[in-house]
């Protein structure tokens, strides 16, 4: 896996300036120029995972990039589902030892427990949340490399290429940190103008890095098979 070629593979494209500007113009159409551009980018994971030219995708078809972009939400919100369900019921829970004691002299302690209840629950949404960031990526790549949304919630086959090869996914989790913790925000110094700019580059890193950890699983899950069944 190329780390490093995910942040440099764009500018290999000579329109690359007018295809991350017309990204970055399409993010500002409200909820469907985001879809929009996820499905861009998961394009881009495709044609990795095909070993296709890595040039940007045109933006001929609008259409099929909601239509993309749309199945790779519906994605990640699923497998957020569970830390969203932990994250209410945390903060459900918490409040009810506020309402139980009122303003009674056990206020403190039902105060405490309830920061109690709060910690415990970030510290299980962290904990998930990295688990979920790892497996994410491979399940985006199933429905780049299908094109079937059902494909990415097949948990025994998406799990099974995280587990044929960890590294890949770990450095897409960590191309996540770069990309959108340092890359995207510097976009912000140009009055805010930037950072979509900046923020489209990003993603299109996170699409090449999904599409490559993908592959390298992959290949590796099918040399496992082909060597068990000698």
């Amino acid at each position: 896996m190329n780390f490093g070629r995910a942040f440099t593979f764009v500018f290999e494209d000579p329109d690359w300036l007018k295809k991350v500007g017309i990204a970055a113009l399409v993010s500002l159409i409200p909820v469907v120029g985001s879809i929009a551009v996820l499905g861009w980018t998961l394009e881009i994971t495709r044609r990795v995972i095909k070993g296709e030219a890595e040039t940007l995708p045109e933006w001929n078809d609008f259409g099929a990039y909601i239509g993309k972009g749309f199945q790779a939400l519906v994605v990640g919100l699923g497998y957020a589902a569970p830390l969203i369900l932990i994250l209410l019921c945390g903060l459900s829970i918490s409040i009810i030892p506020a309402m139980l004691s009122g303003n009674g002299q056990n206020s403190d302690a039902a105060g405490g427990l309830m920061g109690l209840v709060i910690f415990c629950t970030y510290c299980l949404v962290a904990i998930l949340g990295i688990g979920i960031g790892i497996i994410l990526p491979a399940a985006y790549g199933k429905l780049a490399d299908t094109g079937e949304l059902g494909a990415a919630f097949r948990f025994g086959e998406v799990i099974g290429l995280v587990r044929a090869a960890p590294g890949p996914f770990l450095m897409v989790l960590l191309g996540g940190i770069v990309a959108n913790g340092f890359i995207a925000p510097l976009g912000s110094v140009a009055c805010g103008i930037g950072v979509l700019f900046t923020a489209a580059y990003a993603m299109l890193v996170m699409g090449h890095l999904y599409g490559q950890a993908y592959k390298t699983a992959s290949e590796t899950r099918g040399s496992v098979e082909v060597f068990n069944t000698l």
